[in-house]
Order: structure tokens, then C-alpha cells, then sequence
């Protein structure tokens, strides 16, 4: 099958973009001179703000979690740690990981599928370092149904914090798999992935030990030493790529990490 043609366009190319009020200035002048005309009101908003309270208190939660799927033979560690509402609590945020690390595998897919068609110039990105990340998310996923698992959990079932982490993606899979964005573009949404995905684990392992479930805080503590490493190379690899667009060097490449006290 015949390619088409690459766009010969980028993104900070000069085009037709007329969103801002200097592409049309006389319309802005009759705008500005209208809108002094009318005087301005004070609006009261406290209606509409106890409507949003209640509204709020008489919503009910976005779901709740399931109940565990089969107590025979269930360990007594796990039927320990399902019992009382904390565990559930524990439950919902590893349910939210879980959801989260799948994202995370499609992310890196769709960043794959995108550097082909890109220019990769200089630098430390390659499609075998994005394999090798894609590969860790795939087993951080696993890591933690084992531990939904182990604790009698169904990982399965879509927790509420899972479905919300799924909502909070949505934007992020839109950008990495829409055919007019670039590769950078493409990394900046697996940054924003990834700052969540690394508070997202630090998080988990201080529940784990809050918990008692010391085993898996160390599990999880390993998964969060590779993600740390993702956070580091997307951002070198963000550098890099600016620095390529810029035509000149950025002074910290590692922008975002505060300096050592």
C-alpha cells in the first residue's frame, strides 16, 4: 500500500491561527469599547453555590467496592486484612494502580506506533528503551494484581478510584493516539503520566506499611525505583527534542528535578 505523504508542517510552524484578538484588532477595538459601555453588576453566586453543596451531600459515590469474590480458601492474613473499612480503602487505591498501569502500557504502545513516522535526530530516545518501559509498566500491572490477590480482592472489578483514574486518562490516551501530534507532544502527555504514576506509587507503599503488609511495600518500592528512572529519561528525552526544535541548549536538562541542598 502506497504511503501518504508527510505533512510538510510542524506545529510551531507559522500558520492561520486566529484564536488570539491581535488577528483581528478592529473587532477587538469594537469588543472592548461594548463591553465598557455596559456596567459591570456584582453577581450573587451563593445560590448557586449552596445548590453545588447540595447537590454534593445527596449525590451518591461515582461506585463502591465489590465484596470479595471468594472467601474459601482464602488466607487468614487476607480475610485479617479485608476485615474492617480501612482494607477497603487499601483495596480502592490498589484498584486505581492497577487501572493506571494498564493506561501506562497503552501510553508507551501508542508512543511506539508514533516513531516510525518521526524524526528521532540525536539523542537518548530510542524505540528500545520505550519497549523496555512499556515491558515495566506490564509488570508493575501484574505486581499489583498479585497483591489484590493476595488480599482477597477481585482484580477484576473496577474500583472507584480505578474508574476515576480511568476518566483522568482519557485526555492523555486522546493525545498520544491522535495521528496530528507529534512525537514531543506525544512525551509530554507520558510526563504528565508519569509524575502521577511515581506519586501514585509512593503513595501505595506508604499504605502498605501503614497496613502492615510490609512484603508488598517492598514490592512496591522496587516498582517505584523503575518508574523513578521513566520520570528521569522522559524528561531527558523532552530536553533533547526541544533543544533539537530551539537550536539551542537548554541550561538544565533535567528541568523539573530541584537542585541538590
Amino acid at each position: 500500500m502506497a504511503r501518504t505523504p508527510k505533512h510538510p508542517s510542524d506545529p510551531t510552524d507559522l500558520g492561520r491561527n486566529r484564536t488570539g484578538t491581535r488577528s483581528a484588532p478592529l473587532r477587538t477595538k469594537e469588543m472592548l469599547e461594548n463591553t465598557a459601555a455596559v456596567p459591570g453588576a456584582m453577581v450573587d453566586t451563593s445560590g448557586l453555590a449552596m445548590a453545588r453543596v447540595e447537590l454534593s451531600e445527596a449525590a451518591p459515590p461515582v461506585g463502591t467496592m465489590p465484596p470479595p469474590g471468594s472467601v474459601k480458601g482464602m488466607a487468614k492474613a487476607a480475610l485479617e486484612a479485608l476485615q474492617g473499612e480501612k482494607a477497603t480503602v487499601f483495596l480502592d487505591k490498589l484498584g486505581e494502580r492497577l487501572a493506571f498501569e494498564r493506561t501506562g502500557v497503552r501510553l508507551y504502545e501508542a508512543v511506539l506506533a508514533k516513531m516510525p513516522a518521526a524524526h528521532l535526530g540525536k539523542g537518548s530516545l530510542s524505540p528500545d528503551r520505550v519497549r523496555r518501559f512499556r515491558d515495566e509498566e506490564q509488570a508493575h500491572f501484574r505486581t499489583v494484581r498479585e497483591a489484590i490477590e493476595k488480599l482477597g480482592g477481585d482484580p477484576t472489578a473496577l474500583t472507584p478510584s480505578a474508574d476515576l483514574a480511568g476518566v483522568q486518562a482519557t485526555g492523555l490516551v486522546s493525545v498520544v493516539t491522535d495521528p496530528r501530534t507529534t512525537l514531543t507532544q506525544c512525551l509530554d502527555a507520558l510526563l504528565t503520566a508519569e509524575l502521577a504514576d511515581n506519586d501514585g506509587w509512593k503513595l501505595l507503599i506508604a499504605m502498605a506499611e501503614a497496613m502492615g503488609q510490609e512484603d508488598l511495600a517492598s514490592r512496591f518500592s522496587r516498582a517505584l525505583a523503575e518508574e523513578d528512572q521513566h520520570l528521569v529519561s522522559i524528561r531527558r528525552w523532552i530536553a533533547e527534542r526541544l533543544e533539537g526544535q530551539l537550536g539551542a541548549k537548554l541550561p538544565a536538562p533535567e528541568f523539573g528535578v530541584p537542585p541538590p541542598a
